[in-house]
């Protein structure tokens, strides 16, 4: 079959896991990236019952649906991040959020993301989605000035952080992809290559390639994916539009709610923002990507019940897009 089309089941969290099924097949999704969270896929469940996996699998099963990634991205956020505070407690699990120390719940997650791992496998996935936090994020505005041996630690505690986290990773067979995003330790292109640097380059951990995050800090989404081709363990298609112009509308978004027109940019329906899909599709099969395709729901604008179907038939026909007649590789040789 062609890459197969999930729909990321974060933003449909509050509804229970079966209903999300018969939406997405009704709609034709060939399958989900299954969200950690709500009761869509419980860690903690899925190592202690053995018929949590099996259950799962016949649900999915019975919509005609399958499962290539899972995805935790609540918890890997709070693996690093500095500070930790109730923005982290109303999104972590309260076993996660415990008596709200820093360090024990930094030291909880990341216990929590080494177990993700092993559902994972449990389930038959061999690709975890996530974040992974950022001690050094709050320093991003650059005042005061930050001396470079803070940005230093900060790789390093990245580095100290997810090394054990990624050895369990591999004892598994799992690879962990890290949606470059802000407020992570990648962000950009070159935070992502210092992530990489950090833990050299090991294969366990590679990127889920998310457009929106690109266009609104003005980075190219197609050249991403050809540096970092060998690193796109992952696809995201969500798209997002800059709306700056009027004198008012800042990049920063002025700590607006989503679909607020006072912002700087949002994320819109997919194929309706600034992301070069086709140019993107191309390079997706010009570098041999053939995993999932998964759609993120997140605008706040339009009825995710109309959106996400809407969405699919676009997708569908960037997935159509024919793969070059020469492989990247031989395309680009310097001979």
């Amino acid at each position: 079959m062609p890459r197969p089309i999930t729909l990321f089941t974060g933003q449909w969290a509050d509804l229970p896991f079966e209903e999300v099924c018969r939406l997405a097949s009704e709609w034709g999704y060939d399958g989900l990236e299954i969200a950690c969270w709500g009761d869509h896929f419980e860690v903690d469940k899925a190592l202690a019952d053995e018929s949590y996996v099996p259950r799962k699998l016949e649900t999915l099963e019975k919509h005609n649906l399958k499962v290539w990634t899972i995805s935790n991205h609540l918890v890997g956020q709070a693996v690093c991040d500095d500070p930790i505070d109730e923005r982290h407690q109303g999104i972590l699990p309260a076993r996660i959020w415990g008596d709200g120390s820093p360090e024990g719940v930094r030291q909880r997650a990341a216990e929590e993301i080494k177990d993700t791992a092993r559902a994972a496998a449990k389930l038959g996935v061999n690709t975890v989605v996530g974040f992974t936090g950022s001690s050094i994020w709050h320093t991003v505005a650059m005042f005061p000035p930050v001396p470079e041996s803070m940005i230093e630690r900060g790789y390093q505690d990245f580095a100290d952080r997810w090394n054990p986290i990624l050895d369990v990773f591999d004892e598994v067979g799992v690879r962990f992809a890290h949606e470059v995003h802000p407020s992570e330790i990648a962000y950009d292109y070159w935070t992502t290559v210092r992530a990489l640097e950090a833990i050299g380059h090991r294969p366990a951990f590679g990127l889920n390639w998310d457009p929106s995050h690109f266009v609104w800090q003005d980075l190219d989404p197609v050249g991403f994916l050809f540096d970092f081709k060998d690193r796109i363990y992952h696809v995201d298609c969500k798209d997002a539009k800059v709306r700056t112009g009027n004198g008012r509308r800042g990049r920063m978004s002025s700590h607006l709610p989503w679909a607020d027109l006072r912002r700087g940019w949002d994320f819109i329906s997919t194929g309706h923002g600034d992301v070069p899909w086709e140019d993107s599709f191309r390079a997706l099969n010009a570098i041999g990507y053939d995993g999932p395709i998964s759609i993120e729901w997140e605008d706040a604008g339009m009825d995710r019940l109309l959106g996400a179907p809407e969405a699919l038939s676009f997708v569908r026909k960037l997935v159509a897009i024919e793969p070059p007649a020469v492989a990247f590789d031989a395309a680009f040789s310097s001979d």
